[in-house]
């Protein structure tokens, strides 16, 4: 390797001619959307769509308010309120992405300035990584990433950590034809840009460059538009098709009847029409539908979700998880599959000892040091002890395991690497599958020669006369060997020999030539499932959620760790497991048939995991892809989902919606937590909300009919607004997850956001309190009120059908009163909703829900001072002491009633 000076490499003309054919050595960036797009593509949701369509005739009936009837300013305040809530969900939606993806910038900062030596002019120089060209000849050591993809002219026990674009953590590559690996998925004497030297050293000439590279080409692949649809996303679509129809239906309705009543009135002679008189009433009927259209379009649902979604965004910061995309966040409890790769994420990315089997030594501090010695001394790996809690390896992974076991019986290599002379040695390679190496040792004061590599091959040197030495039996050694191989192990063989003649050679044509050694042991060296694994995957799997492993490793490795995890039982056969090769030899058509069972995808190369998702996407799954390599990219674009690795390639965590900071697919099982927590979230306030919507549109309807208009004025009804909207959606956003809702299966893709017990309780509830306000209306019509104690339950009922002239006016009195119980029917309403699909009281973990009691106490103390102090302006008088008493009381009868019904629900 010293002597280079054969490789002329490139001149700086050839520099340039090929920088300009080829282009430069730098990935495509992705330009990122303007904020002003940014913010303008909040207003694509299907609520906030009706809600300007709501916004638009709600100014239009301020308008005619304003102009005919002369209500003055106070008429476009309903318009305001629908456009503040209309600002305020899309705002808050705009400012919490932004805040997210600057968080991920700074996360994912990659830093390109990096040199690499190259060959130019026929001298070696440093270039930096962006300006290498086409033709560059590069020279790559221990530890450098590749920075371009390129054909190998040099190769000394060269190893690459692929793992980033095949999830293969060591792939040797050789210049060598004979040595080529038949299999490999990238040819033997091939570099990709991405990839890294985990041991050995090497010079190649570079093929292709920036998007051209195999990195690149992954890259520009990530972006592609993705259009798939979050769950969330359909439902909403649904709920606003829904709500649009109904509440076009409910204006026809109204248009139809009060047209119909007009001319059944005995004072409309159909012969002799007072057109004047017919345009004011049509006019009139028509502001009636359109109110009703506006009623009944749940202004605070887009409030609700973004206040759910930011929440829960801010919350899953706190356990490690970095959302991007706020959908992300609730998409995760939707989740029916998830497709997992295996380095990094189910393992800890670090070769460990898993387990040793030594020779018994007579002398077991003898042992002990030639054991120590024999990883320590025969070895070129180094240990980098910047971070003293966890040293990190450099060179060759699988030494850098040995030494690591060192460190953890308190035993540094380093003094005893530099304590012993390396008198001989005879690298490790491939084909050998052993390194040796005779240090002066200063264990046994002697030379001593220490052999280590494949066990069944090192064994071929221990023996002496036809004896195999060790205290062991080999047959013992052997039967250990083969239980490490079947747990898919990677196994290590130790020999040594006392050299008494230090100028003794041991090898010849690069193979040894000693025999006699003494076998040392064997050592089981594995890739280390996180401790925290196998009970996320039985977490997930009980949450209903198949879980797939999609990796480049072997079949019998990937199956092993499957195992390890409980995702392999004996319960599985060959229908559980396929291969890359396999995989892409079969039709879609027999894929679908056969993806449900499949377990384990080995072997697999980068765009097999973004097949896999997309066929199980047309099977109707919603899918989450976890990944930290290159090579997962185009699956995490993919994906409903894209779980990215908090230490993964900056392509990765691209492509991602959700980057694990903590690398701990622990962390996956609560984001799931959160996202079915959250979805639980919307739908009670949803089911809170719906109700005084079906409440006030029917009385709308009703009043349509029968002449009786709403005592609530245009100031009150935005309190109403600001209660059920803002006040409401903070409540019950900001409800902490349960563990609970791990228990139950993921809901079906198609699935209605508003379920048949909510339809129930919606339509129960507000017909309840729809008949429980007219009747209110009716009597105090009738009665002259100045106190609740004067309230009498038979008056009321008599009062209930009186539908000619009432007696008198509701006094300011009756209609503070009215407004104060339309308030507190709601109120007590949200505890009932905050208990839905609980099975428990509303006040269970209540002390947990502080936002919850924050808010609520807000609402009280709201209502109790605008009623006292609001006067003109809410159009209302302070209400005496029992008054305020009999109406709190009264009125939770609306909770007691459901605690009651929750208590008999859960006996059962």
């Amino acid at each position: 390797m010293a002597d280079k000076h054969h490789y002329k490499g490139l001149t700086d003309a050839q520099v340039l001619e090929s920088r300009q054919k080829y282009g430069e050595n730098s990935l495509s960036s992705v330009e990122g959307e303007p904020l002003w797009k940014q913010f303008l593509e909040k207003f694509t949701d299907p609520i906030i769509i009706i809600l300007l369509v709501a916004l638009v005739f709600s100014f239009g009936v301020s308008t005619y308010e304003y102009v005919v009837h002369n209500e003055g300013f106070d008429a476009f305040l309903e318009p305001i309120g629908i456009l503040f809530a209309v600002l305020l969900a899309t705002g808050v939606a705009f400012y919490f992405e932004h805040k997210a993806n600057k968080q991920f910038e700074i996360l994912n900062q990659v830093n390109d300035e990096i040199y690499y030596k190259v060959i130019r002019n026929e001298h070696i120089t440093q270039v930096l990584k962006k300006d290498i060209v086409v033709g560059d000849i590069v020279i790559l050591e221990t530890g450098e990433e590749v920075p371009a993809d390129g054909e190998l002219l040099e190769a000394v026990s060269m190893h690459i950590n692929e793992s980033t674009l095949t999830g293969e953590p060591l792939v040797h590559k050789t210049t060598n034809p004979s040595d080529f690996e038949a299999e490999a998925t990238y040819p033997s004497n091939y570099v990709c840009r991405g990839t890294s030297v985990s041991d050995g050293h090497g010079i190649f000439e570079v093929k292709k460059v920036g998007d051209a590279t195999e990195y690149g080409k992954v890259f520009e692949g990530v972006q592609i538009d993705n259009t798939v649809k979050t769950p969330l996303n359909e439902q909403l679509d649904k709920l606003a098709g829904m709500i649009t129809k109904i509440s076009y239906a409910i204006a026809i309705l109204v248009i139809v009847g009060r047209l119909i009543l007009y001319f059944t009135l005995p004072a409309h002679n159909i012969n002799q029409i007072d057109w004047i008189d017919f345009g004011h009433y049509l006019l009139n009927t028509a502001m009636i539908a359109i109110t009703v259209v506006v009623v009944a379009v749940p202004e605070g649902l887009p409030m609700s979700v973004t206040l759910s979604l930011a929440y829960s965004m801010r919350s899953m910061m706190a356990t490690n998880n970095l959302v991007r995309k706020m959908h992300a966040c609730e998409t995760m409890g939707a989740t029916t599959v998830i497709c997992t790769d295996k380095t990094g994420t189910l393992t800890q990315n670090q070769m460990t000892i898993y387990e040793t089997y030594f020779n018994r030594f007579t002398d077991e501090q003898l042992g002990e040091k030639l054991i120590a010695e024999s990883m320590a001394v025969n070895s070129t790996a180094y240990l980098d002890f910047t971070d003293k809690e966890k040293p990190n390896v450099l060179g060759n992974p699988t030494e850098g395991a040995l030494l690591l076991w060192l460190y953890g019986k308190g035993t540094n290599y380093l003094p005893i690497r530099e304590g012993s002379e390396v008198l001989n040695q005879l690298t490790f390679s491939t084909e050998r599958k052993y390194m040796a190496t005779l240090v002066q040792s200063p264990a046994l004061g002697k030379p001593v020669l220490y052999v280590k590599g494949a066990p069944e091959i090192v064994m071929t040197f221990c023996y002496e006369g036809g004896k195999f030495l060790s205290d062991i039996p080999q047959a013992d050694f052997e039967a250990k060997l083969l239980q490490y191989q079947n747990q898919a192990m990677r196994t290590i063989g130790f020999a040594y020999k006392v050299i008494d003649d230090p100028n003794t050679v041991i090898s010849e044509n690069g193979k040894l030539v000693v025999n006699g050694l003494n076998f040392i042991g064997i050592t089981a060296i594995s890739d280390p499932v996180r401790p925290d694994v196998p009970a996320s995957i039985e977490e997930c799997l009980h949450a209903g959620i198949q879980v797939k492993i999609v990796t480049g490793d072997t079949p019998g490795t990937a199956r092993e760790i499957a195992r390890q995890i409980h995702l392999w039982d004996d319960t599985c056969t060959e229908r559980n497991q396929i291969t890359g090769v396999e995989f892409a030899a079969m039709s879609d058509t027999e894929l679908l048939d056969r993806i449900t069972d499949l377990r384990v995808i080995s072997r697999a190369r980068p765009l097999d995991k973004a097949r896999l998702v997309n066929l199980l996407q047309q099977k109707g799954e919603v899918v989450a892809v976890t990944g930290d390599g290159t090579n997962d990219a185009p699956a995490l674009k993919a994906a409903q989902v894209g779980l990215s690795m908090g230490d993964g390639t900056s392509v990765a965590k691209e492509a991602s919606d959700i980057t694990i900071l903590d690398n701990s697919f622990s962390s996956i099982g609560k984001a799931v937590m959160w996202g079915r927590s959250l979805y639980l979230n919307i739908q009670r306030f949803i089911l809170f909300q719906m109700t005084i919507n079906v409440a006030a549109c029917i009385i709308v309807l009703i009043g349509a009919f029968l002449g009786v208009e709403s005592p609530l004025t245009v100031t009150q009804m935005l309190w109403v607004n600001l209660i059920m909207d803002t006040f409401a959606a903070l409540a019950l956003a900001s409800l902490p997850p349960s563990n609970r809702v791990m228990n139950d299966k993921p809901r079906a893709r198609g699935a209605n956001i508003i379920t048949k017990p909510m339809t129930k309780g919606i339509f129960g509830v507000g017909g309840f309190f729809v008949v429980l306000l007219f009747g209110f209306i009716q009597y105090f019509k009738n009665e002259d009120i100045t106190s609740l104690t004067q309230f009498s339950i038979t008056d009321y009922f008599s009062h209930f059908f009186h539908f000619g002239t009432p007696k008198n006016g509701l006094s300011a009195y009756e209609l503070s009163l009215f407004f104060s119980i339309f308030v507190f029917l709601q109120f007590w309403n949200m505890f009932n909703a905050k208990a839905y699909r609980t099975g428990k009281s509303t006040f269970y973990n209540i002390g947990k829900s502080q936002g919850f009691i924050l808010i609520a106490t807000v609402i009280v103390i709201g209502q109790v001072f605008i009623t006292t102090f609001g006067g003109q302006m809410f159009n209302v008088t302070p209400l005496k002491l029992t008054d305020w008493t009999i109406i709190i009381g009264a009125t939770s009868l609306v909770l007691w009633t459901g605690e009651i019904l929750r208590a008999i629900k859960t006996e059962k």
